[in-house]
């Protein structure tokens, strides 16, 4: 069913809404059902020439100003396409992609990590193996969400804080099918959404807040809880590794210790010692029982007092000193030590990411007004009034309302998924997320359109030292189209494989381009799409939580054949934080 463009929240006037909402859907239910008992999905080629985009009026979505910049031919990997470039007021800049011999009528917009500033068609994330996606099926586009570069000076200006809080890829959705209605002669049967990191904050803020865009939903990793986790999670994890003298105390070189110590506690739960704890959540790991004895000679195999005191603090997350309350919901998990090169350096003075994000967020997103000149980190108290100062902008910023009804009622899928060792974005986030949205739909309405895949040793995003290649793509396809829901997805781990991670800090492949009117920057092309390793060192399913793989007990280990749903499910204890009430139904903060 395409999703047809919608005013912005508050173009009509609420008494509407109700009656209005309930009508469409009557209207559009029929359509569904069809589609979904034999969807058409021909190549439909175009109606126009690629050139005569150019110049296509769309101040009727962004407002004076908005069109089509440039749009010509182009070929990648043997996709033939007509790739565009245009611009939504006041400098949302978008490109879509829009295959000529091979478009299936499928539309997938992408999202885009950190703070974004930049175009991110070649970062389609969980679709290892997508078959229609390598096919060049689909019409392809992303927005750079209202400004340019990795600096946040954008952060003064109101509007375009809410470009990035939410706007931007609302608007590039109505934009991009526009032209393709004008291309092709006729809408996207289907619409999806793909994004990680802030990206995945990105996709759910899409099912929260303008759930008629698109008719499935892929969030990974996502940054949902962006207040806290940028403003009081990547400061903690600065904070609690460096001592009085501003000098780090745990070093990268000693994680190896702190990361055996907990395999060797927790490794053997799932009833296979293969390296990865495949259900943190059940381990019970105190870094104290590696602590040096005060007659140690050789600290090679042990840690010191004061390591162990950083490595508590960094897996149990910040507390007001007066109340004792939690200030984010929690840390990285066991099993993530060698990732936590997020916030632990290679030598005690070297920068490290979390210090430079936290920073970065505080001094030009997190409040209302930006702080004085000259602030740093060591200016932050880790307690309840800055808790409070940040939750003036959860509604802006923030996509952790549970109450997905009218996204579920217009037939939208949702697809989350999270690393169990992602250190840039704790998983407790998704769990607890997850978790809210079957309390407040009810179990068995929320497994009707969502799913959560938890994976054991896969950092933020990608990579790790478990299987962490796969395709939700597919399943969310079949899921849409065909009602086939999703079951265990197979999870593969690349033959050259180096563990090395990479997070939401870098600027993303290639970096952040020129603007579009710069004449620097080329047309962007269809993205290339790798097929899995072809002998991946080792694979296994990803059942939908709250389940949890288990070796079988015979054949290869390594292979996901081997392996069957256990019989012990993950156990999530929400915990009480200062933000617990953030996991309840909110009414989103709109632009001015």
């Amino acid at each position: 069913m395409n999703r047809s463009p919608r005013p912005t929240p508050g173009a009509l006037p609420s008494a509407w809404l109700g009656p209005l909402l309930m009508m469409v859907l009557a209207v559009l239910a029929p359509v569904r059902a069809v589609a979904q008992a034999a969807p058409d999905l021909s190549v439909t080629r175009p109606a126009m020439s690629c050139g005569d985009l150019t110049g296509l009026d769309l101040a009727g979505i962004g407002g004076e100003d908005s069109r089509v910049l440039q749009a010509a031919e182009v070929t990648n990997d043997g996709i033939a396409a007509c790739s565009v470039t245009g611009r939504l007021a006041p400098a949302i800049t978008f490109a879509v992609v829009l295959p000529t011999e091979t478009w299936t009528q499928r539309y997938l917009q992408l999202g885009c990590g950190g703070l974004c500033g930049r175009l991110s068609l070649g970062e389609v994330g969980a679709a290892s193996g997508c078959a229609p996606l390598a096919a060049g099926g689909f019409a392809i586009a992303s927005t750079d969400m209202g400004h340019q570069g990795m600096d946040v000076a954008w952060g003064d200006d109101p509007r375009k804080r809410a470009d990035f809080a939410h706007r931007a890829h609302h608007l590039t959705a109505l934009a991009a099918k526009a032209v393709i209605q004008a291309f092709y002669g006729q809408p996207p049967a289907y619409s999806y959404f793909n994004g990680c990191s802030d990206g995945g904050r990105e996709a759910l803020i899409e099912a929260q807040r303008y759930p008629d865009d698109f008719d499935g939903i892929i969030a990974g990793a996502p940054a949902a809880n962006f207040q806290v986790q940028n403003g009081l999670y990547h400061a903690w994890q600065w904070r609690a590794n460096h001592d009085a003298d501003g000098q780090a105390i745990l070093l990268a070189d000693r994680l190896p210790i702190l990361h055996d110590a907990a395999l060797a506690a927790c490794d053997g739960i799932d009833g296979l010692e293969d390296g990865l704890i495949a259900n943190p959540l059940a381990c019970r790991f105190d870094p104290g029982t590696i602590q040096c004895a005060d007659d140690a000679a050789d600290p090679a195999a042990c840690l010191t007092a004061a390591e162990v005191d950083a490595a508590r603090k960094l897996y149990d997350g910040p507390r007001d000193a007066r109340t004792g309350a939690r200030l984010t919901i929690g840390g990285p998990q066991p099993g993530s030590e060698l990732r936590w090169t997020v916030f632990v350096p290679e030598a005690p003075g070297d920068e490290v990411p979390s210090g430079s994000h936290a920073l970065e967020h505080l001094t030009g997103l997190a409040f209302p007004e930006n702080p004085p000149e000259g602030f740093t980190l060591a200016d932050l108290s880790f307690d309840l009034d800055t808790f409070d100062r940040l939750a003036v902008l959860h509604p802006l910023y923030d996509a952790t309302n549970p109450d997905l009804s009218a996204f579920a009622a217009s037939g939208g899928k949702l697809i989350l998924y999270h690393g169990w060792s992602d250190t840039d974005i704790s998983p407790l986030n998704t769990v607890a997320y997850y978790e809210a949205v079957r309390s407040r739909m009810g179990a068995d309405e929320a497994s009707s359109f969502t799913r959560l895949y938890l994976v054991p040793g896969m950092y933020h995003c990608s990579q790790g030292e478990g299987p962490y290649e796969f395709d939700m793509l597919t399943p969310m396809l079949a899921w849409v189209e065909n009602g086939q829901a999703p079951d265990a997805v197979i999870a593969r781990q690349p033959l050259q494989d180096d563990a090395s991670g990479f997070g939401q800090f870098g600027p993303g492949p290639g970096g952040p381009p020129p603007g579009p009117e710069s004449g620097t920057q080329p047309l962007p092309g269809y993205p290339t799409v790798d097929p899995p390793a072809a002998a991946p060192v080792r694979s296994r399913p990803l059942y939908p939580y709250p389940s949890v793989a288990a070796y079988g007990g015979s054949g290869d280990v390594d292979d996901a054949s081997s392996w069957t749903r256990s019989g012990a499910d993950v156990v999530f204890t929400p915990p009480t934080w200062a933000g617990t009430a953030f996991f309840q139904p909110y009414a989103p903060m709109q632009r001015p």
